[in-house]
C-alpha cells in the first residue's frame, strides 16, 4: 500500500450520498413528461433553486415565482412540500465506503450547496452521515461551490491542508475547482469507482 499524502475524506452529499432529482417528483407531479421539461426548463429552474443554496428561504424564493406563474402554484409549493420526493435514497457504494473510512480511522467530513431548511432531514437519510466529522453548507455560509473561498473554509474549518484532502464531488466544475487550490479530487459519476479512488490514494 503506497504511503498517503491524503488524510481526510471530504464528501459532496447531493448524488454522491444521497440521490436528488427534481423529476423523481415531477415526472409524478405533471401527466406528460413535455409538462415537467417545460416546468424545471421555465418556471422552477436549477437557476432559480442555486437562491435556496445560498440562504434564501423556500418561502422566500417561491414568492418571486407565483405572480409570474399562476398556473403552477401548486407545482412551485411543491418545490418545498414535496422536496423528500425528489429524492431515491442513499448510494450502497457511498455508505459502504464511508463506514470502511470509519473503521479505518480516516477523517471524513461533507462540502455541500445545500438549503439549510433540509440540511436535518438530508442527513437523517442514512447512518453514515453521522460518520462524518463536520460539514461546511453553503446555505449557512453564503458561498457556494465553485466558489475557491468555500474549499478554502472547508481547509480552515476542518485543520487541512488542500493536498491532504480527497474530494468527491459529481460536478465537474465543483472538481477542478478543487483541484485548481491542490485539493485531490474525484469526479463522482460511477459508485463502483469509488473503493479504487480510495485504495489508489492508500485510505483503504
Amino acid at each position: 500500500m503506497p504511503e498517503a499524502a491524503v488524510k481526510a475524506v471530504l464528501w459532496d452529499i447531493g448524488n454522491v450520498i444521497v440521490r436528488w432529482n427534481p423529476r423523481t417528483l415531477y415526472d409524478t407531479f405533471f401527466k406528460e413528461p413535455a409538462e415537467a421539461d417545460r416546468f424545471l426548463s421555465h418556471v422552477c429552474t436549477m437557476e432559480w433553486h442555486v437562491a435556496h443554496d445560498l440562504g434564501v428561504t423556500f418561502a422566500e424564493n417561491r414568492a418571486r415565482l407565483l405572480p409570474r406563474f399562476p398556473q403552477y402554484a401548486e407545482a412551485i409549493h411543491a418545490w418545498e412540500t414535496r422536496w423528500w420526493d425528489m429524492f431515491s435514497g442513499p448510494i450502497p457504494e457511498t455508505e459502504a465506503a464511508i463506514e470502511a473510512l470509519h473503521a479505518a480511522g480516516v477523517p471524513q467530513y461533507g462540502l455541500s450547496n445545500m438549503s439549510h431548511e433540509v440540511f436535518d432531514g438530508v442527513t437523517a437519510m442514512s447512518p453514515a452521515f453521522k460518520r462524518l466529522g463536520g460539514y461546511v453548507i453553503s446555505a449557512e455560509v453564503a458561498i457556494m461551490k465553485p466558489d475557491p473561498a468555500i474549499y478554502r473554509l472547508a481547509c480552515e474549518r476542518f485543520g487541512l491542508a488542500p493536498s491532504e484532502i480527497l474530494f468527491f464531488d459529481d460536478s465537474e466544475w465543483n472538481i477542478r475547482a478543487a483541484q485548481a487550490l491542490g485539493f485531490e479530487a474525484h469526479h463522482f459519476t460511477d459508485p463502483a469507482a469509488i473503493r479504487p479512488a480510495l485504495e489508489a490514494r492508500g485510505l483503504l
